[in-house]
This record gives structure tokens, sequence and C-alpha cells, in this order.
């Protein structure tokens, strides 16, 4: 017997109506009954969106420099979905959520859609829906969706993976180019802005940046003759690095660090330029589709991990037999190692079994 609630929703979202979008979102955010369902359905209308995710410390202008593309794209017809994370307490479990209220000019703007989501403890800068979120507006028919997420580091790394492009933003107080680079961004960035380039200090960390890159990727020394009459001044390096992440043609990308004054409006064109610039060069290198399959097999995995570990830890029988085991792990008789293999052994039926 068909679901009429489920019909109903599936026909006002191909309708392109916006409260069947929150709807979905809604269901696939929480779990709720039917969402895998939902999810399937929607999967053949993937992978037409491009998605950009920002990242960056706290203060950096982010949801600034988000309100900023999106107005942007707007101005040349593109619909923008923002998909807003921001960190969960882990003393209240509660979130702030506030980018609705800093996005005030473009929130009410037909063409798009924001959705804040918590990230519930998620330890990479994400929250676990946010990839079945960004599926749901791709799905919609959303143009450019555009991933904010707080925070850089070693945990910070998911918006590389659920990104085709990583803008990286950073502002001249992030600190010195050492401190600033060290946790990984050199990895996971396609482009680098230093944003609130109006502040002391934004020319000479867009220049460390540059220099940096130079050094990691060799880039910097391509062009350079060799043995005598190099030139290894600080200018000529950075020179060399533009000139690389400007050149269309190159088998490697080479991220641009530019320079932006989102509140003001200032360097936006040229951050879209180096963005469609990257798109185009995912696009003709082949980086795109691998891209997109690596993401496809993470969220296969993560959805193999997550189902595991529910049907595991949500059998009463296997919870029972772990406890009794607990007293012979306690005396040394047994090891975590060999309970663990035994309770996945006496779990192949559980872990077997289809769900309706």
């Amino acid at each position: 017997m068909k679901d009429l609630g489920h019909e109903r929703l599936l026909a006002d979202f191909a309708a392109g109506r916006k409260a069947a979008l929150a709807r979905a979102i809604s269901i696939v955010e929480n779990h709720r009954p039917g969402f895998e369902q939902l999810l399937a359905e929607l999967h053949p209308l993937v992978g037409r969106a491009r998605r950009i995710g920002l990242t960056g410390p706290p203060g950096s202008g982010k949801s600034t420099l988000v309100t900023s593309l999106t107005r942007h794209y707007r101005r040349a017809g593109l619909t923008v979905g923002i998909v807003a994370v921001d960190p969960t307490s882990p003393f209240t479990g509660g979130a702030l959520l506030g980018d609705r209220i800093r996005m005030e000019d473009v929130a009410l703007d037909p063409g798009v859609y924001i959705r804040s989501l918590a990230t519930r403890g998620s330890l990479g800068g994400l929250s676990s829906a946010t990839r079945e979120t960004c599926d749901v507006l791709d799905a919609f028919g959303i143009d450019r969706i555009l991933i904010e997420t707080v925070g850089v580091g070693q945990s910070e790394l998911d918006v590389a993976r659920t990104a085709d492009t990583s803008l990286v933003v950073l502002v001249p107080e992030s600190g010195d180019s050492i401190q600033t680079l060290k946790a990984g961004l050199m990895e996971i960035a396609d482009v680098f802005t230093v944003n609130k380039a109006d502040r002391p200090g934004a020319d000479r960390l867009r220049n460390e940046i540059e220099i940096m890159l130079g050094m990691r990727s060799g880039g910097t020394m391509r062009n350079v003759p060799a043995h005598h009459g190099v030139d290894l001044s600080r200018n000529n390096l950075v020179k060399q690095v533009r000139l690389a992440a400007r050149d269309d043609d190159a088998e490697s990308w080479t991220p641009p660090v530019l320079s932006t004054a989102a509140a003001k409006e200032q360097g936006i064109d040229e951050l879209v330029e180096a963005l469609e610039r990257h798109f185009r060069y995912l696009e003709r290198s082949g980086t795109l589709r691998t891209r997109r399959q690596a993401r496809l097999r993470e969220r296969v995995v993560e959805v193999v991990e997550d189902k595991t570990r529910r049907r595991l830890w949500g059998d009463a029988a296997t919870n029972a037999w772990l406890e009794e085991r607990l007293p012979s792990l306690e005396s040394g008789a047994e090891t975590p190692f060999g309970i663990a293999d035994a309770l996945l052994s006496r779990s192949a039926d559980l872990l077997a079994r289809t769900t309706k």
C-alpha cells in the first residue's frame, strides 16, 4: 500500500515547492522513518550542483563571504543553497544556529535556501547529516551549494571530502603563516582567501601563504633557470606562484591566494572566477569524477558503519552476552580483541539481516 503522505511530498518536491524541500531535509537530517527510501528515490537526481565548502577560524567573516558569493550567483541567475554548520556545545548539547540572522540580506530571496545544522558531536566540523542535506538540495535543482563550517585543524577536514571545491578563509589576525598552515590546510584548500584584507598585515599573510604553497609543490621554481642567476627573493617566489595559479593549462592545480573584503564587496568577482577556474580544472583533469566517486564510496562506508553500530548495540542479547564476559576481561583470561572477534562471529546473522 502506498504512503500517500510520501507520494505527496515527492510530488511537491518535484514541483519545486520550498515547503517540500524543508520537510525532506528535516526527514533526512533527523533520520525519521522513511528517510532511506526518500534518499533512494532522490539519488538519480543528484550530481548536478556544484558544492563549495568554506572553512576557517571563527571571526574570519565566512558568513559575510557566503552572503557576498550568494549575491554574485543570484545576479548571474543561479539558485543557491546554503548549509551552515554550527558546533554543538559539549555541555548543553545546544547550538546557536544564528547564520540566518547574519545572512538576512539574502535570506528572503526566493532563489536562496538557507539551512542551519548542528554538528551534534561530529568531530569533523560537519554534521553527520550534512552530505545528505546537500544531496537533497542537489536533487531539488539548486545550482550552487555553499557549505559553511567553523574551525580549522586536524579534525576539520570533512568539508574537503564533502565539497567539490574547498575554500579556506583566513584573516590577518590568523597568525603567522607557519602557525596557520601547519594544521593540514595546505592539503585541503583548493582556493585561499585572506578576508578583511583592508586590515594591516593582509598582504604579508597572503605572500607568506603563497611562498609556502610554492615550497610544497615546487611550482615556484618551475620556470626559474638552474644554477647561476637564480632569483630567490620573496617577490620572485610570490610571482612564480601567482603565475602557476593562473595557468589554465597546467596539469596540476596550484591554489590561488586571493584578497577579499566581503563586507565591502571587494574581491568577490576575482574569487568567483577562481572557483570557476578550479571547477573547469576538475572537469578537464577528471578529478571531479574521482572526487565524487570517493564521496560516494565514503558514504557507503558511513552507512555500513552506522547500520552495524545500531544493530549490534541496539540488540539486547548482544549487550547481555558482552556483560557476561566482563569478569573474564577484568581477570585477564580474555582480551578485548578476542571478545570482539567472538562477538562479530556470533552476530553474523544479526548483521546480515535485511530491514524493510
